[in-house]
């Protein structure tokens, strides 16, 4: 069994079970309906598993009609709720087939790069094993849900698919790495989400060692590799002021706090019905390894903060709040984290002139709106230990 987006299976909310996770495995329509076995789609992404890795499953999420079912861009755009979300990825199936991550040679695997690297959904002709049964919705860890899985029998392509040209470029660069590919298409104006697509296809990098990655390792790593590019450039910024921004997503709410200094971050997760939270935290020189309490939440958060920094020209030190509401009862994947916080940036800034009136207003603030006392939060954090003994040693 996967687990709990929220508070990944520490069951913060005080419950025996996992009741979002739950709901979100057993949301379904009265009566399962049955789609077609044979069909002309639009196939707008692809899921690479991970289990059993080296040897893994892939899929072509397909859908007879497209209606924004992978388009995150319009979901926001339209506000679209929880229920919406659910309801358009419920109908995409997941047409499986097997592979090893260095496979090279597959007719399936050379149909889903040619998806992956299109920009628009491509129509395909799916011919799958059995009837699929729409109804149930498969959640994922990190990776937005969708579903049922049925294996795939035979996918041809009915028309070119749409690869810009600058994508192009980067496929067709045998020694440019994956890092390099990600971060040249991220300056060029494509998001996340399509990144995750191309990494994960195993399209760019070091052609001799060119592999598939699995979709939830390929978030983590595209949204890793872009922060690092940021973080890289605000350090040669001035130092920011005492201020805190204050926003939200989907019953995600997040209260940043911005200490002048050089750059660190540390990032704290809760359900506002627990006194139990998550935590990770990187100094100046970061982390050597992966932030596992936070998972890939931590590195989704942070690109926001960086945007902000690097908009703003100045670095600081950020203690990044997360308060998880019941709003947010089913999960979606870490797009919502990223647009979450992207949203907290964009929120009026409150500045302040020390650290304590800072800390003081934020705690007050958290309490009142969601009647949590995060002083353990504070107490019990790396990133205002760090600042507070830098104080220490300069007034020596």
């Amino acid at each position: 069994m996967d687990i709990c987006k929220t508070c990944k299976n520490k069951l913060y909310c005080g419950k025996k079970g996992c009741l979002i996770y739950s709901k979100l495995l057993g949301l379904k329509t009265n009566k399962l309906i049955e789609g077609n076995k044979d069909f002309f789609g639009d196939v707008p992404n692809i899921f690479v598993g991970r289990y059993g890795y080296p040897d893994i499953r892939v899929g072509m999420l397909s859908t007879e009609e497209y209606m924004g079912n992978d388009n995150t861009k319009l979901w926001i755009e339209k506000k679209f709720d929880i229920d919406k979300i659910i309801s358009l990825r419920s109908l995409m199936i997941n047409s499986t087939f097997n592979v090893s991550v260095k496979t090279k040679n597959n007719r399936f695997l050379e149909t889903s790069q040619e998806i992956a690297l299109s920009k628009k959904p491509v129509d395909v002709e799916i011919n799958l094993d059995k009837v699929p049964k729409f109804g149930i919705v498969n959640p994922q860890r990190e990776a937005i849900p969708f579903g049922p899985s049925v294996k795939l029998m035979k996918a041809s392509i009915c028309e070119n698919p749409k690869i810009p040209m600058k994508v192009e470029k980067v496929v067709s660069d045998s020694d440019l790495k994956a890092v390099d590919a990600m971060s040249y298409l991220s300056k060029n104006g494509y998001d996340e989400h399509y990144l995750t697509k191309i990494l994960s296809s195993g399209s760019v990098g070091v052609k001799t060692q060119r592999k598939l990655v699995p979709t939830r390792w390929a978030i983590t790593a595209v949204d890793d590799t872009l922060g690092k590019g940021k973080i890289r450039k605000i350090k040669d910024f001035r130092s920011s002021a005492f201020k805190i921004h204050f926003g939200g997503y989907m019953g995600n709410y997040y209260i940043a706090l911005f200490f002048p200094g050089v750059w660190s971050y540390e990032l704290f997760e809760t359900y506002v019905h627990s006194s139990e939270y998550c935590t990770d935290y990187e100094n100046y020189d970061g982390r050597k390894e992966y932030a596992s309490a936070t998972a890939g939440g931590y590195y989704a958060a942070r690109i926001g903060l960086l945007e902000k920094m690097e908009l703003s020209k100045e670095q600081a030190s950020v203690l990044l709040l997360r308060f998880i509401t019941d709003e947010y009862y089913a999960p979606l994947g870490v797009w919502v984290v990223r647009t979450a916080v992207r949203k907290c940036m964009e929120s009026d800034v409150l500045e302040f002139d020390c650290r304590e009136k800072m800390i003081e207003h934020a705690l007050n603030f958290i309490k009142q709106r969601f009647t949590y006392d995060a002083q353990e939060m504070i107490k019990n954090s790396l990133l205002i230990k760090e600042i507070k003994e830098q104080r220490k040693l300069f007034e020596f």
